[in-house]
């Protein structure tokens, strides 16, 4: 691909499930990826996984600090002089299975500070990014989740991120607008990594049983996220729902 063409991503939470298969997806379709989460040795993995014909920058960065976040946008202007898109993906699922009576003050900021303050860290970062450049505009594509309209039972400090993501979404848009800064959502059900283990041995469901729910490929996830950042910015997919076709959510509750 010719290097001026070449379109830039920064993906949040690479180092490893839902993250890492976009990062893979996108360096396979040409973009020149900026892998980022807290722990450098997965970055390195998925790095490695991508290719040696792949333009793959790891930056170490924690999405909840506000210096570090700052750095991992000035590493990738610094390397690549533009960002084209930025898929904010990095989150927590907190205590599971916790009551919420018993959620600890400290459990709900953690989630809290990686989902929704690191979400809009980053999507701050990016904005005054594709605002300032040459040319103007960029995509935002912020991973929601099945919970941002229904939630599961002793969730509450992941489902309250995941709807508070969704008014982040809106805003992003239209806050974007006049700077043809393009914000979507696509939320995720059931995706197979390591955070949806447990739901192949039983997961509580609404009415207290426990059940085993099917999963699907993260790759068909990564397909999706894909196929909405190479829309022009003329277009937009504001919101996308990809999940495991069976599993019990149209009906859940």
């Amino acid at each position: 691909m010719d290097e001026s063409t070449k379109k830039i991503a920064v993906v949040t939470g690479a180092g490893s499930g839902i993250g890492r298969s976009v990062a893979l997806t996108l360096a396979a379709a040409g973009w020149a990826v900026a892998v980022a989460g807290r722990r450098a040795e997965p970055l390195e993995e998925t790095a490695k996984a991508a290719g040696d014909g792949a333009d793959v920058l790891c930056v170490r960065a924690d999405v909840s600090d506000p210096d570090e976040v700052t750095a991992l946008f000035g590493s990738v202007r610094a390397r690549y002089g533009r960002l084209d898109l930025l898929f904010n993906n990095a989150g927590t699922f907190g205590p599971g299975g916790v009551p919420l009576e018993d959620i600890s003050y400290e459990a709900w900021r953690s989630v809290v500070d990686v989902n929704l303050t690191g979400a809009f860290l980053c999507a701050q970062a990016a904005f005054r990014q594709m605002k300032q450049q040459d040319p103007q505009g960029g995509r935002i594509i912020n991973n929601g989740s099945i919970s941002a309209h229904v939630p599961r039972p002793n969730s509450i400090a992941y489902t309250a991120t995941k709807h508070a993501m969704t008014g982040l979404t809106k805003s992003l848009s239209l806050d974007g607008r006049p700077y043809r800064i393009a914000c979507g959502q696509i939320d995720i059900g059931n995706a197979a990594t390591e955070m949806t283990e447990r739901m192949q041995t039983g997961i509580l469901q609404a009415n207290g049983q426990l059940a085993v729910e099917p999963v699907m490929d993260a790759a068909d996830v990564a397909r999706t996220v894909l196929h909405m950042a190479e829309l022009p910015l003329e277009a937009n997919v504001q919101f996308a729902t990809v999940m495991a076709t069976s599993m019990p959510y149209i009906g859940r509750g």
